[in-house]
C-alpha cells in the first residue's frame, strides 16, 4: 500500500518527492513506488460566510446582528478547488493505506491540513512529519521519527478556535461600525488592539510641547558628566540661574570615591521570528512581511536555515551533536570567524541556550548543515541570512567582558560621575574592534575640573516603526509571530494605519475606528487574555467549546453597544470634488497604484486616478519622466516642469510601429558596406576581355 504525502506548498512537495524517490509527475501530484505526494496551496478551505448559514445574513442591517452560528461550516476557496478534489481522489484510491501530514509544522499548518482531510473525510490512518529544517537529512529523520496526528489534535483545536474567535468578533464588530457609521470601518480581536499601541505613541506626539533648559556639563581630561543634586541630573530653566551655580562651583576638587566592577555579557540566544523581523527593520527598513518573505525563501528554496515562524529562541539537547555540521556548513561566508571556533574544538560557550522545556513547537532559527551558494541569493537573502549566521556563531564565543571605573566627585551641594570602561575580552563582540583603555584615577587624588553651561530641548518622541510594533505585540501577547505581518497590513490595507518612511500613523479613520468600540476590545489586556487561552487549548488544559462561548456572550455585548451608541463619526476620506457621471462626492481610496477617487454613490462606477501616472517618455526639454494625462481628444504626455505636451498614439498606430524584427532587417540592409566604383583602368581592361 501507498502513503500519501500533503505538503502545503508545490516546492516543498517537489522536496518531498525527491528525497521519498518519488519522480513520476502529474498535474496535482508527483507519484513514486511507496509514495504519492501532493500538495495544498496554502489554505484550500475557510470558514463559511455568514450567508452561508442563513440567507439573512446576506444583507448587512442591525436586525441580523449578532451572526452566531450554531455550528461552524468549512467551505473551499473558489480558486483551490481544482487542487482539493484531487487529494479527495487520491486519498479514495484503493491502492492509498495511509495519510501523512507534512504541511508547515505549527498552528496553521494543522489547520490546512485537517480542514483538507475533514472535507475529504478521510477515514484511513493519519500521521504527522514534524521537521524544522527542508535538508534532505531533516527529511529522511523526520520520515523515521512519524507520530500518529491524533497527538496533535490540541493543536488543532487550539488553531480552529483562534479562527472562529476572529470570525466571531471581526464580522460581527466591522458588520455593526459599517452599518451604524455608512462607511468601511473594520474591527477585530487582535487588530484593534495593535491599532490601539500605535495610537498611544500618536497621542504623545500629539500632546507633547518642546521646552527648553540648561544643564552644567563638567568635564575633565576626556571625562565629561552632567553636575548633579541629589543624585539627578540639575535642570534649569534659564541660563542666569546655572551661570551662578557655575561661579558656587571650585575649579579644583578630590575624588571622593572610585568604585570599580566588571560586566560579563553572554552571546545572545538565536533569533526567534518576531525579533528577526524586528532587526530587520532597525537595520534595512523592511517590513515584517518583507522579512518573512525573505526567510521563508531561506527556509523553502535554498534550505538554509531552519523554520522560521518561531517564538523560541532555545535549541533542544539533541541538536548538540549538529553544530559541528552546521558550522563547517557556513565556513564559506564566515572563514574568519570560524577558524576560533574550530581550535576551539566547536565548543558551546553558551550552553543555557538548549534546553527542552523552553521549546514549543520549533526550536530558534539558526543555519542548517545545507552549505549556502551564495551566487544563488539575492541581496536581501544574503542580508539575513548573514544575521542569523552570526547570531548563530557568537553562540561559540565567550561572553564579552568589561572593566568599569565610577568616579564620584564631591562638590558640595552637588555631585559628579565621571564613568569610564575597558573592553577586558571582546569576546562574541566580533565587530568590535578598537577597545578603550581607562585612564587611571585613585581615591583622594586632586583634579582641575572644566565648566560649562549647555541649551538643551526636550524631544518629540518619534513615531513607532514595524520593528517596535512587533515588539509591543510580542509584549502583549497579539498574535503569533506567523500572523503579526499579517496583521500590519490588514491594518494598512483597510485604512486605518499608514506608512510614513518606515514609520507607522494611525489615520484620522482609524482613529475613529478606536473611539466607536468598546474599552475592553481597545485595550491589549482583553486580547492577551485569549491568546493566553488559546495556548490553554494547544497544551489540552483549555476545551474549545468553552473558549468559544466565552467569545461569543463577548461578540454579543460589543454589538449591543455599538447599536446603542450616540457617538458621531466623520469620513475623512469624502473630498468637496463631485463626480463627473452622477453629481455626487468624491471620495479618496488608497490602491496598490496609488490613490484614486471613487464615487460614493455605490450605483455608481466612476472612479479615476488622483495624481497622474508617471510614464516612462522623458520630456524633450528637461528629459524628467512625463505625466500620463487624459483630455477630450484622448491621452496625452505632460511635462509638469516645462509644461510641455506630446499626444499619445493610440492603440492601432502603436501596432502599426516596427517590430523588433523589421528594424533589425532594416538595420542590415543598410549597414551593408556598398561595392567599391571601379576605376577607369579596371573597365577598359575588363571591355578588352570580352573582345577576345
Amino acid at each position: 500500500m501507498k502513503k500519501l504525502v500533503l505538503a502545503e506548498k508545490p516546492s516543498v512537495a517537489r522536496d518531498l518527492a525527491k528525497v521519498l524517490g518519488a519522480n513520476e509527475k502529474h498535474k496535482t501530484y508527483i507519484e513514486g513506488k511507496q509514495v504519492i505526494v501532493t500538495w495544498a496551496l496554502g489554505h484550500l478551505l475557510t470558514l463559511k460566510m455568514p450567508e452561508d448559514y442563513q440567507k439573512e445574513w446576506r444583507e448587512w442591517s442591525f436586525d441580523t446582528l449578532p451572526m452566531i452560528p450554531k455550528r461552524h461550516g468549512i467551505k473551499p476557496l473558489p480558486k483551490t478547488t481544482g487542487q482539493l478534489k484531487s487529494f479527495q481522489k487520491l486519498a479514495n484510491r484503493s491502492d492509498v493505506g495511509e495519510i501523512i501530514i507534512a504541511t508547515d509544522a505549527g498552528r496553521e499548518g494543522e489547520l490546512v491540513a485537517r480542514w483538507i482531510l475533514e472535507y475529504a473525510r478521510v477515514k484511513k490512518p493519519v500521521k504527522r512529519l514534524w521537521i524544522s529544517s527542508q535538508t534532505e537529512k531533516a527529511i529522511k529523520e523526520g520520515f523515521n521519527k512519524l507520530e500518529p496526528a491524533k497527538a496533535f489534535d490540541d493543536l488543532y483545536e487550539s488553531a480552529v478556535a483562534r479562527s472562529q474567535a476572529d470570525w466571531l468578533v471581526g464580522l460581527n464588530v466591522t458588520r455593526a461600525l459599517t452599518v451604524k457609521y455608512d462607511d468601511n470601518l473594520s474591527a477585530g480581536r487582535v487588530q484593534t488592539p495593535t491599532l490601539a499601541l500605535v495610537d498611544k505613541q500618536d497621542r504623545k506626539i500629539d500632546t507633547f510641547k518642546p521646552s527648553t533648559y540648561y544643564v552644567v556639563q563638567v568635564s575633565h581630561q576626556g571625562l565629561s558628566a552632567k553636575l548633579q543634586k541629589q543624585e539627578k541630573v540639575l535642570q534649569v530653566k534659564e541660563r542666569a540661574e546655572a551661570e551662578v551655580v557655575v561661579k558656587q562651583l571650585s575649579t579644583e576638587t578630590v575624588i571622593a570615591d572610585v568604585k570599580e566592577s566588571t560586566k560579563n555579557e553572554k552571546a545572545p540566544l538565536p533569533y526567534d521570528l518576531t525579533e528577526l523581523q524586528r532587526e530587520a527593520n532597525q537595520r534595512y527598513g523592511y517590513s515584517a512581511k518583507k522579512t518573512l518573505s525573505i526567510i521563508q525563501r531561506l527556509y523553502e528554496i535554498h534550505k538554509i536555515v531552519t523554520y522560521p515562524r518561531t517564538d523560541s529562541k532555545y535549541l533542544t539537547n539533541d541538536m548538540k551533536a549538529s553544530m559541528k555540521e552546521r558550522v563547517l556548513a557556513i565556513k564559506s561566508y564566515f572563514n574568519e570567524e570560524v577558524q576560533p571556533i574550530i581550535k576551539n574544538q566547536f565548543k558551546v560557550e553558551q550552553p543555557a541556550v538548549f534546553q527542552n522545556n523552553r521549546v514549543t513547537d520549533h526550536h530558534g532559527i539558526i543555519p542548517t548543515e545545507q552549505v549556502p551558494r551564495s551566487e544563488k541569493l539575492d541581496l536581501d537573502e544574503n542580508r539575513l541570512y548573514q544575521l542569523i549566521c552570526k547570531r548563530f556563531l557568537t553562540l561559540f564565543y565567550p561572553a564579552y567582558v568589561e572593566k568599569r571605573q565610577t568616579l564620584t566627585l564631591d562638590l558640595g551641594a552637588y555631585q559628579v560621575q565621571f564613568k569610564q570602561a575597558e573592553v577586558v575580552n571582546k569576546g562574541w563582540k566580533l565587530e568590535l574592534t578598537t577597545p578603550d583603555k581607562m585612564g587611571t584615577f585613585q581615591k583622594g587624588a586632586k583634579i582641575s575640573l572644566n565648566y560649562q553651561v549647555k541649551e538643551e530641548m526636550t524631544t518629540a518622541p518619534a513615531p513607532m516603526n514595524e520593528g517596535q510594533l512587533l515588539g509591543k505585540m510580542e509584549h502583549f501577547n497579539l498574535g503569533t509571530p506567523a500572523t503579526r505581518a499579517e496583521i500590519i497590513e490588514r491594518l494598512i490595507s483597510s485604512e486605518l494605519l499608514e506608512r510614513q518612511n518606515n514609520r507607522l500613523r494611525v489615520t484620522p479613520k482609524g482613529k475613529q475606528v478606536l473611539s466607536l468600540v468598546n474599552p475592553a476590545l481597545v485595550s491589549p489586556e482583553l486580547t492577551e487574555k485569549w491568546e493566553t487561552k488559546l495556548e490553554a487549548i494547544a497544551s489540552g488544559k483549555l476545551t474549545r467549546q468553552a473558549f468559544i462561548k466565552e467569545i461569543e456572550t463577548e461578540t454579543t455585548r460589543l454589538v449591543s453597544e455599538i447599536k446603542q451608541s450616540d457617538k458621531t463619526y466623520k469620513n475623512h476620506a469624502i473630498t468637496s470634488k463631485k463626480c463627473p457621471e452622477c453629481g455626487e462626492l468624491l471620495k479618496e481610496k488608497n490602491t496598490k497604484n496609488g490613490k484614486i477617487y471613487v464615487c460614493t454613490n455605490q450605483s455608481c462606477s466612476y472612479s479615476r486616478r488622483k495624481d497622474p501616472k508617471l510614464s516612462n517618455k522623458r520630456c524633450p526639454q528637461c528629459h524628467k519622466k512625463m505625466e500620463i494625462h487624459s483630455g477630450k481628444s484622448g491621452d496625452f504626455f505632460k511635462c509638469k516642469y516645462c509644461v510641455i505636451t506630446e499626444k499619445m498614439s493610440n492603440k492601432q498606430e502603436r501596432k502599426k510601429k516596427m517590430t523588433k524584427h523589421e528594424e533589425r532587417k532594416l538595420v542590415k540592409k543598410y549597414s551593408q558596406a556598398a561595392e567599391p566604383e571601379e576605376s577607369p583602368l579596371a573597365l577598359a581592361l575588363k571591355a578588352a576581355m570580352k573582345d577576345n
